[in-house]
C-alpha cells in the first residue's frame, strides 16, 4: 500500500520537474532579456532608463507594479549609511508584487539595477554594452553584477505561473537603485513599507548559500610635509615617504585582525577584513618635494563589530605609527570618514530562509550548496537591520569578475540559479496542491 506520504513526496517531485521544466522552456526568454538590460546602461546615478525596461516586463507578466523615486527626507536620517548625492530624480526603484491567495510566508526577490561604469574601453575585448555571446557565456557591464539576479527572478516567477502555480503567500521582486554606492534604493523599499518573512538578493555568490555579508567603511588620509626644491630634497619633508610609513601600519593592523578573528563562516577566507587604498593625491609639481598626500580607501569588517568601535581601533592605530615617527609625531595625520558605511550583518546558517534555499539548491543540482561568507558589503544589511527581515544571498555568477573589463556569466548558471529561486519561492509561500493535481493528472 501507498503511504500519503509517499504519495505527497512524489506529488512534490512531480512539481518541482514541472517547474524546472518551465525555466528550461524559458532558457532563450531568460537570455534576451539579459541581453536587453545590459544594453540599457545604468550606471549608479543614471539608471531610469533601464528601470523602464523593467517596469514594463514587469507589467507584461502580470505584476502590480509599484515606481517610485526615492525620498531624501525619508532618507536623511539614515544619510550616514547611504550615498544622497546627486539626488533620486529620474532614479527610480521599481517593484512588482505578485499576491498570494494567503495564509502562505511572504518573499521579498531584491535585485539592483545599476553598476559601476564601464571603464577603460580599451581593456575590454568587447562592446561593454553590446551582449555580446560566445559560448555558453554572455558579456557585459552588469552581466554578472547584478543584472543576471534581476533577471533569475522575474523568470522564475515567469515559470511558476507557466506550471500553474497559485502562491498562498506574496511575493515582491524588486529593482532596487543606488546599491553600488550604499544601497539607497533598498533602504527606500524598506522604509516604504516593503517588509516580509524573508528576502532572497541575487548578488554573484557561485551558487552559494550566503547567510553572513562584511561590512566596509570608506576613509580619507591626509598627510602634511615640507615642501623644498627638489635639488636639495633633504631639507624637506616628503608626505609620499611619511604616507608610507603609515600604509605599512595599517597592513599590519589588517594581518593583526585577521588573525584574530575566529567567525567560523570566514575561516577558509585568508584576508578577512582587507584595508585597501584605492585613490592617492599629492604635490603640485615634479621637481618639488611633496607637502601634501591625501589618500582614500576601504577598511572591511565582519560580522560582530561595531562600526564606532572599528573607526576608534583605526584611529589608534593611525597615532601609535604616527607617535614612532618624529615628524608625525608633530604633524599628526588627519582622518575622516566619507561615503555609505556597510554595516556587516548576518543571520543564522541555519535558519528557516537558509534551509529552505538549501533544500531547493540540492533538488536542482543533486548536491548541497556551499554555505559561505562574503567579505564585501551589500544590500542585506537594510533588510535585516532596518526592515528587520531576515536575508540572504544565493545567485549565479562569480564576484571576481564583477567590477572587471569583459565581465561575464554562464546562461547555464543562471538557469539552475532560477530554478532554485523558483523551487524556494514554492516552498517558503506555499501553494494549494490540489490546484496542481489536475495538470499532472
Amino acid at each position: 500500500m501507498t503511504s500519503r506520504t509517499d504519495v505527497e513526496a512524489g506529488l512534490r517531485k512531480e512539481m518541482h520537474q514541472c517547474i524546472t521544466d518551465a525555466v528550461d522552456q524559458r532558457r532563450d526568454d531568460l537570455s534576451d532579456l539579459l541581453q536587453g538590460l545590459i544594453r540599457v546602461p545604468s550606471q549608479t546615478g543614471e539608471e531610469g532608463a533601464a528601470q523602464a525596461v523593467v517596469a514594463k516586463r514587469m507589467a507584461t507578466d502580470g505584476l502590480a507594479t509599484d515606481v517610485w523615486e526615492p525620498d531624501p527626507a525619508l532618507l536623511m536620517p539614515y544619510a550616514d549609511h547611504v550615498t544622497m548625492a546627486p539626488g533620486f530624480a529620474g532614479r527610480p526603484n521599481v517593484v512588482g508584487h505578485l499576491a498570494g491567495s494567503g495564509g502562505g510566508r511572504s518573499l521579498i526577490l531584491n535585485a539592483h539595477i545599476d553598476t559601476v561604469e564601464a571603464g577603460v574601453r580599451s581593456a575590454w575585448t568587447c562592446d561593454p554594452f553590446g551582449a555580446e555571446t560566445r559560448g555558453d557565456r554572455i558579456f557585459g557591464r552588469g552581466a554578472c553584477d547584478m543584472k543576471a539576479g534581476l533577471v533569475t527572478h522575474l523568470i522564475a516567477l515567469a515559470a511558476l505561473r507557466d506550471a500553474g502555480v497559485q502562491l498562498n503567500g506574496d511575493v515582491y521582486v524588486q529593482s532596487t537603485v543606488g546599491e553600488e554606492d550604499g544601497g539607497a534604493g533598498a533602504l527606500s523599499a524598506v522604509l516604504r513599507g516593503y517588509r516580509a518573512d524573508g528576502a532572497i538578493i541575487t548578488e554573484p555568490t557561485n551558487l552559494a548559500v550566503v547567510p553572513a555579508q562584511g561590512g566596509s567603511l570608506m576613509f580619507r588620509l591626509r598627510i602634511d610635509g615640507r615642501s623644498a626644491h627638489a635639488c636639495v630634497r633633504d631639507e624637506g619633508v616628503s608626505a609620499v615617504e611619511k604616507f608610507a610609513l603609515i600604509h605599512q601600519g595599517l597592513l599590519a593592523f589588517e594581518a593583526h585582525r585577521n588573525r584574530e578573528i575566529d567567525h567560523p563562516l570566514y575561516a577558509a577566507i585568508e584576508n578577512k577584513v582587507p584595508i585597501n587604498i584605492g585613490v592617492v593625491r599629492a604635490g603640485s609639481w615634479p621637481s618639488s618635494v611633496p607637502e601634501w598626500l591625501e589618500a582614500e580607501g576601504r577598511a572591511g569588517l565582519v560580522p560582530g563589530e561595531a562600526l564606532d568601535t572599528f573607526r576608534e581601533s583605526f584611529l589608534t592605530e593611525v597615532d601609535a605609527v604616527a607617535a614612532r615617527d618624529p615628524w608625525l609625531r608633530d604633524h599628526p595625520p588627519a582622518v575622516d570618514w566619507f561615503g555609505g558605511q556597510f554595516a556587516p550583518v548576518e543571520i543564522p546558517a541555519d535558519a528557516p530562509l537558509a534551509r529552505a534555499v538549501q533544500n531547493a539548491h540540492v533538488a536542482v543540482a543533486g548536491t548541497e550548496p556551499p554555505v559561505e561568507a562574503v567579505t564585501y558589503g551589500a544590500d542585506m544589511r537594510h533588510f535585516v537591520l532596518t526592515g528587520e527581515t531576515p536575508c540572504l544571498m544565493y545567485g549565479a555568477g562569480d564576484v571576481r569578475l564583477a567590477h572587471h573589463a569583459d565581465e561575464s556569466i554562464s546562461v547555464s548558471e543562471v538557469v539552475t540559479a532560477t530554478k532554485v529561486i523558483a523551487l524556494t519561492v514554492l516552498d517558503w509561500c506555499g501553494t494549494a496542491e490540489i490546484g496542481l493535481r489536475t495538470r499532472w493528472s
